[in-house]
């Protein structure tokens, strides 16, 4: 099933804010996703292929556009890593337990990524502005001004939310 090109004015936006799509995809693979096995331009085209399949998109300004695309972002890494981890643990074949140096060796970078996204998840449902400046700044890779901005905050405000956010995923991830 082919997905439908973005409307002309969510096309323009992407254009203009490419190079700067590309540093925050840079950022979120450098910063976990990197075992999803994409590249930045590969993140940043399919980030561009999901907001075409969103339909009608309307964004007031360009902070709110950037984090609309670190959401997308953080939602295809997620999906990769879980494809990746079904893929790693046979679907349907029969499970084998690995003990010893083999079970050590393996990586962890799918488990990370899927536990920060369950942890936000988590803190969604407790505090919804502290979530959106984590997934900004974790996965969109936002400045505080940018965030302050987007959220109609002060830096201040972030800040504090940031510090409680991490504070809060540091004992989820446990």
């Amino acid at each position: 099933m082919d997905t439908p090109p973005p409307d002309a004015d969510a096309d323009a936006l992407f254009a203009a804010t490419y190079r700067e799509l590309r540093r925050l995809a840079h950022a979120r693979l450098r910063g976990g996703g990197r075992n999803t096995l994409l590249d930045t331009t590969a993140l940043v085209h399919e980030s561009y292929l999901r907001l075409g399949s969103a339909g009608a998109l309307n964004f007031p300004d360009r902070p709110r556009f950037l984090v609309y695309a670190g959401r997308v972002m953080r939602s295809i890494i997620v999906d990769m890593a879980r494809a990746r981890q079904a893929e790693r643990h046979g679907g349907d074949v029969q499970h084998v337990t690995l003990t010893g140096e083999v079970a050590e060796s393996l990586g962890g970078g799918e488990d990370h990524i899927v536990r920060v996204h369950e942890a936000l998840a988590d803190m969604e449902r407790v505090d919804e502005r502290m979530a959106r400046v984590v997934e900004m700044r974790y996965f969109g890779g936002l400045t505080e001004q940018e965030i302050a901005q987007a959220l109609g905050v002060t830096d201040r405000t972030v800040r504090r939310d940031w510090e409680q956010a991490r504070l809060f995923l540091a004992e989820a991830l446990k």
